[in-house]
């Protein structure tokens, strides 16, 4: 063993602008606009514009928005759907040095209110259509922003020239400097956006990203999803959720197409597919199935069905299967608001497409291995200990890394209790699979106990869409004095499909241990959120009978 000193690695190899400079996805718009200058960055109906005009216009909108007082650390707020301006809004706030919050759409006003005081917005930038829930929730606070109105060509008839009184936002670009000198972040760890939990169990709260993760989350995308250069990506993910889970940065990365698209419905999707070649889009299972449930008459004949990046629920196996058979490739991701969207991937063998479908299926339902952006992940008892790969004992996800938010805005209690451990405790209940694979069974709130057995919502769930005539269901735990809890299922049929509570219930009863079985049936349209995901909370407050 050689006993002499060690070398000195750090005198006069210190950090310099030369060899270091802050991670951020910036800079990848700058890149291809300067490599790709004329290559169709944007299709938006009969628009398309190519990179050297989406630059220019970021770095406008970065120049306005100075120019009206708005730089580092101030909040400006998007409440606006898949347009080019909500793509705009992603490279200018920043550039400006400002944070994006990016606002669901669908929220009701006193949510929007609160959002708006608790970010502290400087100025909102609104799609006409949406003006009315933003006038009432500026009445239900005491903030000012300044407003900056969008009004897209696009939009429902009934929105054009729709106003708060506000500033236009092409008058906006108009005096804005395409040769603005916009701000890099001055630490990679300084905020980029601003993010608001569904709020599901509470009042929502802001998770704040931070440009070295959006950097390296938006990078992992490129790698899970299998993007090679110029892809044509269709928004069907909603650009509020997760910033877009850092595909609005992703696709500028690799100078791709964004095709925009203002609501997700069946035939347009199948028409936009066609049109412009898509190769990649995202979303939730609810996606998937409205693309399958559309009549074939409204379909179209896809020469390279695109690859579909889903998320936001365990996908139904019925669902996968479906897909495949359509010629779509499916990846699954899953992630959280708090970890800048999908951070896992079920990273398919090529060993496994020679097993049978339903393996096949059953093999994709997990929501698999961690991102490379991610550096840990594993599943957790209660005393942080990690669970036995057997694919059976329960945990909790837990997560290390750069991809992880910096915390909740102005909670420090909560953001100490997600990080306790020195890990993030995602609240999502799982097994490990010998191969390190793992798959959410539930929310750790969604878990029916029975008689003192534990009940997977999810299992029943996938059970049930096994039924042909079953599109959306939903199951949760309904009061019961003599078991305590039993499985109530909420159930939405397809399009001109019948089934009676007796049938669904005895089509459970040949998957599931009889304990499982829901005991009842409500057929009724499923509350869901704008990403797809079931509104469990309503539907145990219904079960309750609040």
């Amino acid at each position: 063993m050689n006993g002499g000193s060690m070398v000195d690695f750090t005198t006069g190899l210190e950090r310099g602008p030369a060899n270091h400079q802050p991670l951020t996805p910036l800079l990848f718009l700058e890149r291809t606009a300067a490599v790709n200058p004329g290559h169709i960055a944007v299709i938006h109906g009969a628009l398309r514009r190519d990179y050297r005009t989406l630059r220019a216009r970021c770095v406008r909108l970065a120049s306005a928005l100075a120019a009206n007082g708005i730089g580092r650390g101030d909040t400006v707020a998007a409440l606006l759907p898949n347009i080019p301006e909500m793509l705009e809004c992603h490279y200018g706030v920043p550039m400006a040095g400002a944070v994006l919050n990016a606002i669901n759409i669908r929220l009701d006003a006193a949510t929007i209110a609160h959002i708006i005081e608790h970010g502290e917005a400087r100025a909102i930038i609104v799609d006409t259509e949406f003006m009315p829930v933003l006038r009432a929730a500026l009445a239900q606070c005491a903030a000012t922003p300044l407003i900056i109105e969008v009004d897209d060509a696009l939009a429902p008839a009934s929105a054009h020239g729709a106003t708060l009184g506000g500033v236009g936002y092409e008058a906006l670009l108009d005096e804005g400097d395409e040769n603005f000198a916009w701000l890099m972040p001055l630490d990679e760890w300084d905020a980029i956006a601003l993010n608001y939990t569904s709020g599901t169990t509470g009042r929502p709260k802001g998770v704040v990203y931070h440009h070295r993760g959006a950097q390296l989350l938006a990078t992992g995308n490129v790698l899970s999803a299998g993007m090679g250069k110029h892809p044509v990506y269709l928004w069907t993910l909603p650009m509020f959720h997760c910033n877009g889970w850092c595909f609005p940065w992703t696709v500028c990365a690799v100078a791709g197409t964004h095709v925009c698209l203002r609501a997700v419905r069946g035939a347009t999707l199948w028409q936009l597919m066609a049109d412009h070649g898509v190769t990649h889009m995202c979303g939730a299972p609810i996606v998937m199935a409205t693309m399958l449930a559309t009549p074939e008459a409204e379909q179209r004949v896809l020469a390279h069905p695109p690859q579909f990046i889903t998320a936001g629920a365990p996908p139904p196996e019925a669902v996968l299967a479906a897909m495949r058979a359509a010629g779509f490739s499916v990846c699954h991701v899953y992630g959280l608001t708090e970890c800048y969207g999908p951070s896992v991937v079920n990273e398919w063998h090529a060993a496994w497409d020679e097993k049978p479908a339903s393996e096949q299926a059953a093999l994709m339902a997990r929501q698999g291995v961690r991102y490379l952006a991610l550096e840990g992940l594993d599943v957790m008892d209660a005393a942080m200990r990690p669970v036995p790969a057997d694919g059976a004992t329960m945990g909790e996800v837990m997560m290390q890394g750069n991809v992880v938010m910096k915390g909740y805005l102005k909670d420090r209690a909560a953001t100490e209790a997600a990080f306790s451990g020195g890990w993030f405790h995602t609240g999502d209940l799982a097994v490990k699979y010998p191969d390190g694979y793992i798959q959410i069974r539930d929310r750790s709130k969604d878990i029916i106990i029975s008689g003192g057995e534990n009940i997977s919502s999810i299992e029943v769930e996938d059970a049930l869409y096994k039924h042909p005539a079953v599109a959306v269901v939903g199951v949760v735990a309904k009061p019961d004095e003599k078991w305590g809890e039993t499985p109530l299922a909420f159930v939405e049929l397809k399009p001109g499909a019948s089934a009676t509570e007796a049938e669904l219930i005895a089509f459970a009863k040949q998957h599931l241990a009889g304990y499982k079985v829901p005991r009842a049936i409500v057929f009724a349209e499923i509350p869901k959120t704008s990403t797809g995901k079931i509104q469990k909370h309503l539907l145990r407050s219904q079960a309750r009978g609040d």
